[in-house]
């Protein structure tokens, strides 16, 4: 098989996974449905990948990879410590949002019954955005000449369980409540920060 082709088939394995976590929340995925909805045999499934556990792992690749890439375009382009914040958070809620199968692998929704390592990737991925919002609120000081009324941790680990919280919101309400719904009018509460 071409190296492309391989490549696509991946990819296509892990959308359809992707897929299945969304129709089936709360559910337990199997090989076997996933090889259905894919049209390959389990062992064609096993060929790509040496175990579920390494699709689930591709999919946390994708998340970590895609957001933080994200964030270092946001660094770039948006210079003030609240621009930054905000367009953070918006990518993570609008990540969330446009990725509802992903975003319960990250709740751990989707995590139930499998490796721990699964669970322990998604916490240090969580660590990553937690470090970009404390660098990004420490540079404050430097580039705006502004301190915090609290410890810039105090703060960041705050923005993260925000965060964090409008996801769980969304994949407990079925994907009905947008982790969007009220970011607008709830950032205006954050502005005693700034």
């Amino acid at each position: 098989m071409p190296a492309g082709k391989k490549g696509n088939r991946k990819e296509q394995i892990l959308q359809c996974l992707a897929e299945m976590l969304e129709s089936h929340s709360g559910q337990r995925i199997t090989t076997a449905k996933l090889a259905e909805k894919v049209g390959v045999s389990e062992a064609a499934l096993y060929r790509h990948f040496p175990s579920k556990a390494r699709m689930y792992e591709g999919l946390i690749e994708f998340i970590e990879g895609t957001l933080l890439s994200r964030i270092n375009i946001i660094l770039e382009k948006d210079k003030s410590t609240e621009g930054r914040i905000s367009n953070i958070m918006k990518l993570i809620l609008g990540f969330a949002e446009m990725n509802r199968g992903i975003t319960a692998i990250l709740t751990g929704d989707a995590l139930m019954g499998e490796h721990d390592r699964l669970r322990e990737r998604v916490a240090a991925l969580f660590e990553k955005l937690e470090t970009q919002f404390k660098q990004v609120l420490r540079e404050r000081k430097l580039r705006e000449g502004k301190n915090f009324p609290i410890d810039e941790a105090a703060l960041a680990n705050m923005l993260l369980a925000y965060t964090e919280g409008k996801m769980n919101q969304f994949v407990r309400s079925g994907f009905t409540r947008s982790p969007m719904e009220g970011f607008d009018a709830q950032w205006k509460g954050w502005q005693l920060f700034w």
